[in-house]
């Protein structure tokens, strides 16, 4: 039966700054209309989370491909995943560091590859030899945040800081979205925390935990302080809350309530079912955020 086409972004969710809040904003509508013009068109629900997203990793404003924060050791390690969930297949990459866009290889893999993840140089080899170029890992990386890793490791001499705290950066990107033959999928990418030590993962490129994407209950993105929410798998915790019969606007609101109340944890999320029916919550001061459907679109910062 066809559907109205729904898409939802998110840009990340911390106390974004004042002297932030247009970068923001102008990134998830910017992503928005990538998105929306793929399903416009008749394009998936696919297409439209990895153009959404696509759009956020070259800005870098956001937590994901160029501009991502560096690692202990001065590098970038990106991480991303994208589900379909009409066949609830998925494609994932992890700590790959010369991907200027690791959502292009994550749906290489789930379109073209029986395997669901690949990490490192791993990762980077199937993408080179499907097409997507590599790059070297001095161009994902901005003056902005050596400067960030400088003063964050120099500070952390002096005493130990709270790596992830809200007011600590979280802008992990993602995306969810219906088409019109009432499809859902998502997508989640994310260069991971600032001065994490190599080879750590978060939740952004684990299924069920930062994304996941299941037609008979929901898609959902998230963003946040990656530790807790990998220990609640908490984006297929939410998809099952929609399954169960709750609207996707109270069960997301439920999701960041039991990510605070079991394991302390921040975050935020958006989440998406094939009604149509979408919700966007945060226990964070801000999250960035846009929506288009057929009738209205809207973005903002709080919600």
């Amino acid at each position: 039966m066809p559907t109205d086409p729904v898409l939802v972004v998110h840009g990340g969710a911390w106390a974004i700054p004042d002297d932030m809040l247009d970068a923001h904003l102008n990134g998830v509508n910017n992503a928005v209309k990538a998105g929306w013009n793929a399903l416009s068109k008749g394009g998936s629900a696919l297409d439209a989370v990895e153009e959404a997203v696509v759009v956020m990793e070259d800005d870098e404003t956001f937590d994901a491909g160029r501009g991502s924060f560096l690692n202990r050791d001065g590098k970038v390690q990106l991480d991303a995943f994208i589900m379909d969930g009409s066949t609830l297949r998925g494609g994932g990459v992890g700590c790959v560091e010369r991907l200027r866009n690791p959502i292009r290889a994550a749906r290489k893999i789930l379109s073209e590859s029986p395997h669901v993840y690949f990490v490192g140089e791993g990762a980077e080899g199937f993408a080179a030899e499907h097409g997507i170029p590599l790059c070297d890992n001095g161009e994902l990386i901005i003056p902005r945040e050596v400067e960030r890793l400088r003063a964050f490791q120099a500070h952390a001499t002096e005493q130990a800081p709270n790596l992830f705290a809200p007011a600590i950066s979280h802008d992990t990107v993602g995306a969810v979205a219906l088409d019109a033959e009432g499809n859902v999928a998502a997508a989640t990418s994310t260069g991971g925390t600032l001065n994490k030590a190599p080879g750590r993962l978060g939740d952004s490129s684990l299924i069920g935990c930062g994304c996941y994407a299941d037609n008979d209950s929901a898609a959902a993105s998230l963003t946040g302080w990656g530790e807790p929410i990998m220990k609640l798998v908490l984006a297929k915790w939410s998809a099952d809350r929609v399954l169960s019969g709750n609207a996707p606007e109270w069960a997301s609101q439920e999701a960041m309530n039991y990510l605070k109340s079991r394991v302390n944890g921040h975050g935020g999320i958006i989440l998406l079912d094939r009604r149509g029916r979408f919700g966007i919550s945060h226990n964070t001061p801000r999250m960035a955020w846009a929506f288009q459907t057929k009738q209205r679109a809207d973005s903002g910062i709080e919600r």
